[in-house]
């Protein structure tokens, strides 16, 4: 699309002359042009002074967007090839013919809502996390924790992302759904095993190892078969065939491949990670107390 009227050859304007039947091409037909267009000061300027009017051909209609000449181009996919992929090839032969600033392409309809959530990805997945830290930051009365409980997100994007490269599907807007389907799923994980943790911390006395092996101990079994559940599923979603399979198919291997990769990565980090931070954190309270403790120096 043209956007730069210095660029522009033609300029159509309403005549200020009666319209009047061409009788041929000669150059009886050529009259003087007495269209005036405003110029600086409120002036009028003829459009004779410095454009010429020539009979011709023209097309019955011009498209216009935002009050320029414009031209739309359509393209389909070739059997699986992405979305993405088109996206790419377009713009580097954009790059190749050398395009001139005065023309500037955008892309509408499905392509259009593609490259709008490309670039409202990140900030959907950072809500989505932000929400989930802020929650569990209530819940448990810590700033630790909830980043404990959060470590386990990575895992499942991970196994979704090889879930996709291992049947060669790309990675359309419903395997971003799948994607946030999982932060909410595969955080529960370490939310029984820490939640149990925590308790038997306060109730039992158990020292952080003993509490965590024994919520690894007790949580395994429910661990082990809400996850089976939500698999299982899955399944039919990543298997299936028959109309409107392709739309679906997304959801259900990411689902499927960031369960099964972070019930095997989970088990056994969340109790080192838990572990980890919370002797950190005891120990930032311990050099807390211990400077509160110590007397001021006499003046």
């Amino acid at each position: 699309m043209v956007r730069d009227p210095s660029a522009l050859t033609k300029i159509y304007v309403p005549a200020n002359i009666p319209s009047q039947p061409l009788q041929s091409s000669s150059a009886q037909n050529i009259q003087p042009l007495s269209s005036f267009i405003p110029g600086a000061s409120s002036t009028q300027v003829p459009l004779s002074a410095f454009a010429e009017m020539i009979r011709t051909t023209a097309p019955l209609a011009i498209a216009h967007q935002e009050q320029f000449p414009s031209v739309t181009l359509s393209f389909n996919l070739a059997h699986g090839a992405a979305l993405g992929d088109a996206v790419n090839i377009i713009s580097s032969a954009e790059r190749v013919i050398g395009m001139p600033s005065s023309v500037i392409g955008s892309y509408s309809g499905d392509t259009a809502e593609f490259a709008k959530s490309l670039a409202g990805e990140p900030w959907l997945i950072l809500a989505a996390i932000v929400t989930i830290y802020i929650v569990l930051g209530v819940l448990y009365e810590s700033f630790i924790h909830p980043f404990t409980i959060l470590t386990t997100l990575p895992s499942a994007g991970v196994g979704a992302l090889l879930a996709l490269l291992a049947v060669k599907t790309e990675f359309s807007i419903i395997a971003l759904i799948g994607i946030i389907l999982l932060i909410g799923i595969v955080k529960k994980n370490a939310i029984m095993m820490i939640d149990f943790a925590i308790e038997a911390e306060r109730e039992e006395g158990l020292s952080t190892k003993e509490a965590i092996y024994k919520a690894c101990l007790l949580r395994f079994r429910p661990i082990v078969m809400t996850t089976l559940a939500a698999l299982l599923g899955g399944l039919p979603l990543a298997l299936g065939r028959g109309a409107g399979a392709e739309l679906r198919q997304p959801l259900g291997v990411t689902i499927v491949g960031g369960l099964i990769f972070s019930q095997l990565i989970t088990l056994f980090t969340t109790p080192v990670v838990y572990m980890a931070l919370d002797s950190l954190s005891r120990r930032k309270k311990s050099e807390v107390v211990r400077g509160a403790a110590e007397p001021e120096p006499a003046r």
